[in-house]
């Protein structure tokens, strides 16, 4: 008895914060396209952050829960119903026994993340449950899910199991849900900031003032590893030898083609392009909340005000968990 794949939609995959400090054996890190969303639903639902959590892109993917259970959905609003009525985002849910919980298009955002209160019942591969689907390790024997896939829950934490408890005397849900405000945005047109890739001065000036104040659009080659981005091309002031270096998600690479591309949570453990830019860290969920025709503009900022905005993240989300607890008492 588990949670039943009824339609797999798009793509629906298992994923947690990802499998680090391999990357030099050339295994990537992988995990939640959108972290925050990722650690706010398990957080809802009294799971550690980092517990895997599905990943719903797009659309069609469709649950049949074979027994009662909490759940938390956040990310992108991709029109969730259960048994053909609208579900709450950002909240704890209770599901119960027989219910089908069904993601429709996509209105804003690309990607949904459904936590299960104690988590999903998965062998953990190198310290982690994140499906990579090119090497077939992690999540539910390495792929995506299928239809009549089965999976099993872990048992609930002592909050989560507090938070059940409440909800059987509730109608389903309850009344108050996470600000999610602080930690992603879901617009077409978004700004990106980012801080100086090693390359940057390499490019001549008007490369990088047209990469400065000019919209790029997302193209449709647009997945887990990398968006290909189209606008104005950017050039290099000459051209020289560079070694493939470490890259990261976030890190914007830029081809002979001109046309920069940004790597992402599946993205190559090594790169060989010129990197002009690092997209902050604080930025990456609501960069990967964007669909394919979403317009990027680029804004550089200090490596101060990155970590600001990202220790402003954590701030907020310890205050999401610290209230959850006092909900609790």
């Amino acid at each position: 008895m588990g949670i039943k794949v009824l339609q797999p939609g798009m793509l629906a995959t298992i994923q947690d914060l990802g499998r680090y400090g391999l990357q030099k054996f050339g295994v990537i890190v992988g995990g939640a396209m959108d972290s925050n969303s990722l650690r706010i639903a398990n957080l809802l639902v009294g799971n550690s952050e980092g517990e895997g959590a599905l990943e719903v892109t797009l659309y069609g993917t469709s649950l049949l829960f074979e027994t009662d259970e909490l759940i938390a959905i956040t990310g992108g609003n991709l029109q969730p119903t259960i048994d053909g009525k609208e579900a709450p985002m950002w909240r704890p849910l209770l599901i119960q026994k027989g219910s089908v919980l069904k993601f429709n298009n996509a209105i804003s955002g690309c990607r949904a993340y459904v936590s299960f209160s104690g988590g999903i019942q998965v062998p953990e591969v190198m310290n982690s449950k994140s499906t990579y689907i090119r090497a077939e390790i992690g999540g539910f024997q390495g792929r995506k899910l299928l239809k009549n896939d089965v999976f099993e829950l872990d048992r609930r934490s002592e909050l989560g199991e507090d938070l059940f408890e409440q909800l059987k005397k509730e109608p389903t849900y309850l009344p108050w849900s996470a600000d999610y405000t602080s930690f992603v945005t879901f617009k077409k047109t978004q700004t990106i900031r980012f801080i100086r890739g090693s390359e940057y001065e390499h490019f001549d000036k008007e490369s990088l003032k047209k990469f400065l104040s000019t919209p790029y659009t997302i193209t449709t080659h647009a997945d887990r590893m990398g968006y290909r981005l189209e606008g104005e091309a950017i050039q290099l002031k000459e051209p020289f030898e560079l070694l493939s270096e470490g890259v990261t998600f976030g890190t914007i690479q830029v081809p002979s083609n001109g046309q920069p591309i940004i790597l992402m949570a599946d993205r190559q453990t090594t790169g060989g392009y010129p990197k002009i830019a690092q997209v902050i860290a604080a930025d990456l969920p609501s960069l990967a909340q964007m669909q394919a025709n979403g317009r990027v503009y680029f804004k550089e900022v200090t490596l101060e005000e990155a970590q600001l905005a990202l220790i402003h993240q954590e701030k907020k989300r310890n205050e999401l968990a610290f209230g959850l607890r006092l909900k609790r008492l």
